[in-house]
């Protein structure tokens, strides 16, 4: 699934191909993919007309904001955005497609039908879902070591799946929790409550660290994500833990190992990332 830098990724090329460009015609070849409005033909009746000004991002949510409207979209697993002439040939998987008065055509394709669509007036976006409950913007001026503290310090959770509830940090999906992770030196399966001050420091800039440097290079480009020009990203080849069990730590030398943490695949150096654990006072030393 792409994650925050895949997303920002397609925001950014998305910003360079279409932006300012004015829809003519939508059409909707897989009504499902369409959430909000009920209505199909209404969603596709009202961005007759729009102009798109920017694209924006919320988590790993797209926002593509039009003259009265918002779009909300989620790439889920599969989705991917392409620019094409109205005469190129329709490829297999096509479900959305935005003609443009100038004769291109944004086109939404989506392999497993996962994605999702919502259109709403403008302002009335961000009240509402999918993005109501969203947390923090990990890589906006916001997100401050004490903002950081204030959201997750006293939760008794296991770190790994705190950062990956999206109510407490946005866009932090698996491959970049294991990244942040193994750079802060913190086990995935400690409470997020049992982490120090400076632990909380390391972890806070290693998030921003990993996000920047994945954005950099266009995100990780795992299984099939590529940006709105069929561009890889290339991340993949700067991960130090994520997709690397069984090999060697490039730190420290010892074994990665893979295990499960709140139910997702979870990458490991055993030296590195020391499980910590609380000591028991027995009652004959209180």
């Amino acid at each position: 699934m792409p994650e925050l830098p895949e997303v920002e990724t397609v925001k950014r090329t998305l910003n360079n191909l279409i932006t300012g460009k004015t829809i003519e015609q939508v059409q909707v070849r897989l009504p499902r993919i369409i959430q909000k409005p009920d209505d199909i033909q209404m969603f596709e009746v009202l961005l007759q007309g729009q102009q798109i000004e920017t694209i924006e991002r919320r988590g790993k949510f797209l926002r593509f904001v039009l003259t009265d409207y918002v779009m909300v979209s989620h790439l889920r697993m599969e989705g991917r955005y392409g620019l094409y002439s109205t005469e190129d040939p329709l490829e297999s998987h096509t479900h959305v497609l935005f003609r443009f008065t100038d004769g291109s055509e944004l086109r939404y394709k989506d392999v497993r039908q996962f994605g999702t669509m919502h259109l709403f007036p403008r302002g009335e976006e961000l009240t509402q879902p999918p993005l109501h409950k969203l947390g923090l913007e990990p890589l906006d001026e916001a997100f401050t070591l004490e903002a950081f503290r204030d959201r997750i310090a006293h939760k008794k959770t296991k770190i790994k799946p705190l950062l990956l509830n999206q109510e407490y940090i946005v866009g932090i999906g698996n491959i970049y929790v294991d990244e942040s992770l193994f750079l802060a030196g913190i086990h995935p399966e400690r409470e997020a409550s049992s982490l120090s001050k400076k632990e909380l420091m390391l972890l806070h800039e290693a998030i921003i660290r990993t996000l920047s440097d994945s954005v950099e290079v266009g995100g990780s480009s795992i299984k099939s994500y590529v940006n709105g020009q069929g561009e890889i990203g290339l991340f993949q080849h700067q991960l130090n833990i994520y997709g690397r069990q069984s090999q060697s730590c490039k730190t420290c030398g010892s074994e990665i190992y893979k295990t499960v943490v709140g139910g997702r695949g979870t990458h490991i150096c055993p030296t590195c990332q020391p499980l910590k654990r609380k000591r028991i006072i027995k009652k004959s030393e209180k």
